[in-house]
């Protein structure tokens, strides 16, 4: 099992935000979020999908882009650890967006402890799409994007051919998403055990599937709590953590 990520505390947990220039009221809540209570933090994580879509690194050039990056990078700036689950929707998010962000790339899962010693608070994140099983059609699709492969034939494509592929799938995936029942895009019950048990029976932190809420699991005797992370569609919500408990703070208007 690979090494925990030290990270710094109080922590700040967020997701699905799905920034794009279409919608400036949730950009200019996520600015406002950097500038003002995530400065207070010891570490951020953001647990995928920040961006609607990412093309490739080579769009770093574009004005949204660098704005957003621009911000992130002055958040690490003031001393504050920032670190990065990739979405399904910014996969493509690679090293040279990392650089511009000031930012550490994560695995999915990635396992990140609280502190020095071994006794430190351990917390399990993921972005949580893969956990979401019974879409064996989605699994099938998530299986072919993440390939090595089939990635590097992706990014070889002229970028403008890159976005009109996007845009095409984006639509076909909303139309999909009409035609599934929602308990198909939830999480898989055994499939989140299965995550547990291999971890040693962690508090889990995901998004990805925009329904908010704090679960409590009895896996093999161990009560095993689970959070899922808001969207930010009207509101800016994120989760802190400072060592001992968890609260979910929402910002409106």
């Amino acid at each position: 099992m690979p090494e925990a990520v030290r990270a710094a505390l109080p922590a700040l947990f967020v997701s699905d935000l799905h920034l794009k220039e279409e919608e400036p009221d949730t950009v200019a809540a996520f600015l406002d979020f950097l500038a003002g209570p995530a400065r207070g933090a010891g570490s951020l994580f953001i647990l995928g999908d920040l961006f609607e879509y990412w093309a490739g690194d080579d769009d770093l050039d574009a004005p949204f882009n660098q704005r957003v990056c621009s911000a992130l990078h002055t958040l690490a700036g003031h001393g504050v650890g920032v670190f990065f689950i990739a979405g399904n929707r910014d996969l493509l998010a690679g090293e040279g967006f990392a650089r511009a962000a000031g930012l550490q790339l994560l695995a999915d899962p990635c396992r990140v402890r609280f502190g020095r010693g071994e006794d430190a608070p351990l917390v399990l994140l993921s972005h949580g799409d893969a956990l979401c099983t019974d879409d064996r059609a989605y699994q099938a699709y998530r299986r072919q994007v993440r390939d090595p492969a089939w990635q590097a034939d992706f990014l070889a494509q002229p970028l403008a051919a890159r976005k009109a592929f996007i845009a095409d799938l984006r639509q076909k995936s909303e139309a999909a998403k009409r035609d599934k029942a929602m308990e198909i895009m939830d999480v898989n019950a055994e499939a989140v055990a299965t995550l547990l048990r291999a971890h040693r029976y962690p508090t889990l932190v995901h998004g990805h599937t925009h329904r908010p809420a704090r679960h409590e699991h009895d896996i093999d005797g161990r009560r095993c709590v689970r959070w899922v992370l808001s969207d930010w569609h009207g509101r800016a919500t994120w989760l802190t953590f400072d060592g001992q408990r968890f609260e979910v703070v929402c910002v409106t208007g």
